[in-house]
């Protein structure tokens, strides 16, 4: 049986190296995706970040491969989303390109069909503003901020 999961594929103009700073750095993740949180960047260390309102993430990093590949897990501690903390997982390659990089995210282990739906809308929005910022662009506020 197979569970629903999300993949996305999004070309930056940034070198791999720049694109997985936004991963392993408080600040940077916090510029494209989050009001506030902690993070642990290892290989086993937590993550909990308040991401939108009262929607607040939490899991852990399972590998940490720079510049290529970023794993951690994925869940929900609170808001409306039927997705147990650490529950899903989310994959991140960084391919170099001729002229930066091709970034793939693929969410896996999410519940439901409306889970993915949820998730796929979540992660097109936070990846087109850490393009941005990865670009030497600023996103603004994150309209989804409440």
């Amino acid at each position: 049986m197979n569970t629903p999961a999300v993949t996305l594929e999004r070309h930056i103009a940034a070198r791999p190296e720049t694109v997985f700073g936004f991963f392993t750095d408080r600040e940077k993740w916090l510029s494209w995706m989050g009001a506030d949180g902690t993070f642990s960047f290892e290989p086993g260390g937590a993550y909990r970040t308040r991401v939108t309102g009262e929607n607040v993430a939490s899991g852990r990093f399972l590998s940490v491969d720079p510049p290529n590949r970023l794993v951690f897990t994925w869940g929900w501690e609170e808001g409306g989303m039927p997705v147990a903390p650490g529950s899903s997982t989310v994959e991140i390659t960084l391919e170099p390109t001729p002229d930066g990089t091709l970034l793939r995210l693929v969410h896996s282990g999410l519940p439901t069909p409306e889970s993915c739906a949820a998730h796929e809308e979540g992660w097109k929005h936070y990846v087109e503003r850490l393009a941005v910022r990865a670009e030497g662009g600023d996103p603004g506020a994150d309209s989804w901020m409440q």
